[in-house]
């Protein structure tokens, strides 16, 4: 089998995946009324509009961070710290972040980030190195990927669902 056929197969099960995980928020996100919308999540730090605006937001990031393990190198510099601030930053920010919008910038960037994940190969998905965020363990890529834009739509939407008791 050539093994580019085979990569594409393993990166496209990861894509998928992670697709499907977006398009569950996106149809979750669509049915919610104004009021869910604007309601603060259980713990009352964020408004459930903008942790769907969180997650459509954050996967550049999430995918940048996976190419850097991908060639080999480590993840330094994220914190628990840089990603709590970043979160209020961000809560603050768009705080007022619209649904349409929102749900647009989420069916965007998760395309992006699924078809940025069909281009690793088997050999960079099974690379790894330390990773800050996670006490410099040495995580290959897929791990990383899995564990940040593919689980992230699920984890929040199981918050919201948690928050709207459905």
């Amino acid at each position: 089998m050539n093994t580019n056929i085979k990569s594409n197969l393993r990166a496209n099960a990861l894509a998928d995946r992670l697709e499907q995980g977006a398009a569950a928020l996106v149809a979750f996100a669509e049915k919610m009324s104004d009021s869910e919308w604007n309601r603060p999540l259980s713990d009352g730090k964020r408004k459930l509009g903008v942790i769907v605006h969180h997650v459509a937001s954050v996967y550049p990031v999430e995918i940048e961070l996976a190419q850097t393990l991908a060639s080999g190198q480590p993840i330094t510099g994220a914190t628990k710290k840089v990603i709590d601030d970043m979160n209020a930053n961000h809560s603050a920010e768009f705080e007022l972040a619209g649904r349409k919008e929102t749900i647009d910038l989420l069916r965007q960037n998760s395309k992006v980030a699924a078809d940025a994940v069909r281009l690793f190969s088997d050999k960079e998905l099974d690379n790894a190195a330390t990773v800050s965020l996670n006490a410099d363990a040495p995580l290959t890529t897929q791990f990383f990927i899995e564990d940040h834009a593919l689980r992230h739509s699920y984890h929040h939407l199981a918050q919201l669902r948690d928050t709207l008791k459905r």
